[in-house]
């Protein structure tokens, strides 16, 4: 991989919806050691009005050009693949948006692809920087909670209508709920815990005017612990977003990380006050002591996606490690996978190491 010390990272951004408005173009922008440079629109402008200095570009190839040193794949869901491709063979460092791609064997090909051209690759699983995560995480590694038995993750919302992006109502392969939302919420469970030993999945349908699955519940089998992880487009009151659940308490945990809220509502990163939670959203710590439980307050830990992008540039000059690894997108894919299989077989699906799969019934 090419190590660019002392200069500033020049990137190129491949499309410009809602995830390179929202989540990649404020935090490339905001630190000095990147430069938007140029932005892939097919037919619009937005990133020009938006940001003035960058040159917009009307076919992918031209954001491979010399003078590119980072290719950032936004783009509908079914482009990433050829697109990461295409950059690794120009020799562009890549980072794709989520889903890497739709199957872990397409997403093992960018991965020995990215090897053999000696480039970055990584995957943007910026929820791993959510405020309400980097909190569960630091309860979970402080050992307050003791041996975990029990982790239960929600993403609750009241959805009416259709989405509003064509290829999202189109669907197909790797286009649906579990590979928008639930890709982030297994991604987050192997994070913390790693690869499950057991996955079963339940899948349904509930909104007429979904393209496809709008609700799952997708459970996660360890050794020592389970990990349920669930999402519905029809909860009007939605309940805690994280419970975890050990030998020594409990910690519970209500609300969204608000860095999306404030991103989508135009507010800029960089303001003392990022990444803050407010404090009616603080969770609460449960301790079983001697002489009965006790609760506590615990201040919400700072989110901050901007670290995805130090990390980055960390990476690519310095060598560091990366905080999203490619092979970790392979894994996560491959749970997803069994999740689906699980659905269509009504089985428990056996993981082995990551690397295939054997049906167990339940």
């Amino acid at each position: 991989m090419r190590q660019m010390s002392e200069r500033t990272i020049q990137v190129g951004l491949a499309g410009f919806g809602m995830s390179g408005q929202v989540f990649h173009a404020p935090f490339i922008s905001a630190d000095p050691r990147f430069t938007l440079k140029k932005v892939y629109e097919r037919t619009t402008d937005k990133a020009k009005q938006a940001y003035p200095d960058v040159e917009t570009v009307r076919t992918f190839e031209e954001l491979l050009t010399e003078d590119i040193d980072l290719v950032v794949v936004s783009t509908p869901n079914q482009y990433h693949v050829p697109m990461a491709a295409q950059a690794m063979r120009a020799g562009k460092n890549v980072i794709v948006e989520k889903p890497a791609a739709a199957s872990s064997r397409e997403a093992e090909e960018l991965c020995q692809m990215a090897k053999e051209q000696g480039v970055l690759f990584s995957v943007y699983q910026n929820r791993r920087l959510d405020g309400d995560f980097l909190t569960v995480k630091k309860m979970i590694e402080s050992g307050r909670l003791g041996e975990v038995v029990d982790y239960e993750c929600h993403f609750d919302r009241f959805v009416t209508g259709q989405s509003a992006k064509q290829w999202k109502r189109e669907g197909g392969k790797g286009i649906n709920i579990l590979y928008d939302l639930g890709i982030h919420l297994i991604d987050q469970a192997y994070a913390l815990f790693g690869m499950p030993d057991e996955v079963y999945a339940d899948m349904r349908k509930q909104r007429p005017e979904s393209s496809g699955i709008d609700n799952f519940e997708v459970s996660l089998y360890y050794p020592d612990k389970k990990a349920i992880l669930s999402a519905s487009e029809l909860v009007a009151m939605p309940g805690p977003r994280f419970m975890v659940h050990g030998r020594k308490g409990s910690f519970l945990k209500y609300g969204q990380d608000p860095q999306e809220r404030r991103l989508i509502g135009g507010m800029r990163p960089g303001s003392p006050d990022w990444g803050a939670d407010e404090e009616s959203a603080y969770g609460t710590l449960a301790s079983v002591e001697e002489n009965g439980i006790s609760q506590e307050i615990i201040v919400t830990e700072f989110g901050n996606y901007g670290r995805y992008y130090d990390n980055i540039y960390q990476a690519m000059t310095c060598g560091a490690d990366l905080l999203v690894k490619p092979e970790e997108a392979v894994d996560v894919l491959r749970i997803v996978e069994a999740a689906q299989e699980s659905q269509d077989q009504k089985l428990r699906i056996r993981l082995k190491s990551g690397i295939g799969k054997e049906s167990l019934r339940v």
